[in-house]
């Protein structure tokens, strides 16, 4: 019983992300985005742009806390370099990190799937633009979400001062919420965006704990 509920996150949070998505390609679809272009659950989304806004600082932000997530994965990269060379073999390396590197693989062919099928495009077009980017699900969101969820996930095998411990779980935590909430008031993702991206973390990271846990 217990292992069949351990599959009903990644289930649960697929089943609505696909069921989001044909939502967005069907239910409400109007020519309401830059250049004309349509978006799904058109009138919800305008709302929630129209409420939130937009604001440049956010957008740096969150920049910023994108580019502080993909250094600190980089740190679990190093570590697993290291204990390649000293166990001179791939099979001796810790299976957290290997699933790690499995996770980010898995992470980096979504954002090329997703930059190239586009669901919806951007709710504004940057000044040097001419044509607006594919913007669903919110890839800052995903990106930084599951590499920071995932770092929290390992911190109580590799950090064993709980203190420590403890502080970096909140800074983790605070980062993935900053990230969310500063997407959306940035005001370069529709709301739908930043849910979708939600849900896909949601599912890229139970899975990652169902292999941590084998």
């Amino acid at each position: 019983m217990k292992r069949k509920q351990n599959y009903l996150l990644p289930v649960f949070s697929a089943i609505l992300f696909v069921v989001l998505i044909i939502i967005l390609k069907t239910v409400d679809v109007r020519a309401v985005g830059p250049l004309k272009s349509e978006v799904g659950l058109s009138h919800l989304n305008l709302a929630a742009l129209n409420f939130f806004g937009s604001s440049e600082a956010w957008f740096e932000v969150t920049e910023v806390l994108g580019l502080f997530a993909i250094a600190s994965g980089g740190i679990f990269a190093v570590v697993g370099l290291i204990q390649l060379i000293k166990r001179k073999s791939l099979i001796k390396v810790d299976r957290e990190i290997l699933s790690l590197g499995g996770l980010y693989a898995v992470l980096g062919i979504v954002y090329v799937f997703f930059d190239k099928v586009t669901v919806n495009l951007r709710p504004m077009l940057a000044p040097d633009e001419t044509i607006a980017e594919s913007s669903f699900p919110s890839s800052h969101t995903v990106l930084t979400v599951v590499i920071m969820g995932s770092i929290l996930m390992l911190l109580e095998k590799y950090i064993k001062n709980k203190t420590a411990r403890q502080i970096l779980s909140s800074v983790c935590a605070i980062i993935c919420v900053i990230t969310v909430v500063g997407r959306l008031l940035s005001g370069v993702h529709w709301l739908t965006d930043i849910l979708g991206g939600i849900l896909l973390s949601v599912f890229l990271l139970s899975v990652f704990k169902l292999f941590i846990n084998k």
